[in-house]
């Protein structure tokens, strides 16, 4: 794993609780990610598993479990996994990243990754897609959520707590193009101006996409 990886985890690791009282509660902000997680939650396969990958404390997996969907959340950071934990206890968390989800090929009916391909190692996007493919089940579905842009924000500190962390803002072109590199189907991309009052200043990004 590269050194960008390991400055992530331990990031994360020291944030957890900071991150979780932040951002647990978000999505109550968010409608058009509650839009699109309810969307992903009536077209991705009967009866599949939806994975949040990137799941920090949990909270877009409680919100697909609150209706009726089998998820599970994947975190590089333990501290975020044992967060997750601790806050959703009925609820499966356990660690892996984008580069290695730690499944057999076709296992998941879903996959959603909000604002963790910002994370990923310069260079390492088509890597991550190829992932997310080689885990879907046919007719499965992968919705992303990222910051747009061509720069990359350094943060050295957070709440008081040095960290170390790059943030890869991403052009839709980019993204669309990972996406149907990996054999991927891009299905929706959708742009959004912040939410000022609870969001940075950034515009942000979605798509949609499914495994033929």
């Amino acid at each position: 794993m590269s050194g960008e990886y390991d400055d992530l985890k331990t990031s994360y690791d020291r944030i957890a609780a900071s991150y979780a009282e932040h951002f647990a509660g978000e999505l109550d902000h968010k409608p058009l990610d509650r839009a699109l997680l309810h969307l992903l939650a009536e077209e991705a396969p009967h009866g599949s598993i939806v994975a949040d990958v990137g799941c920090g404390p949990g909270h877009v997996a409680r919100f697909l479990h609150d209706r009726g969907v089998h998820t599970v959340g994947i975190d590089i950071s333990p501290g975020m996994v044992e967060t997750a934990r601790r806050l959703n206890p009925e609820m499966t968390f356990r660690e892996g990243s984008l580069l290695d989800l730690g499944v057999e090929d076709a296992t998941w009916g879903g996959i959603v990754a909000f604002y963790s391909i910002i994370h990923l190692p310069a260079g390492s996007l088509p890597d991550a897609m190829q992932e997310c493919a080689r885990a879907l089940r046919a007719n499965g579905l992968l919705l992303l959520a990222f910051h747009v842009g061509d720069e990359v924000l350094h943060r050295d500190e957070m709440w008081g707590v040095p960290v170390s962390l790059d943030f890869h803002l991403l052009t839709m072109e980019r993204v669309a193009g990972a996406c149907a590199g990996a054999g991927l189907t891009v299905e929706m991309t959708l742009e959004r101006r912040p939410y000022a009052a609870v969001e940075g200043p950034t515009t942000r990004g979605y798509l949609l996409a499914s495994k033929p």
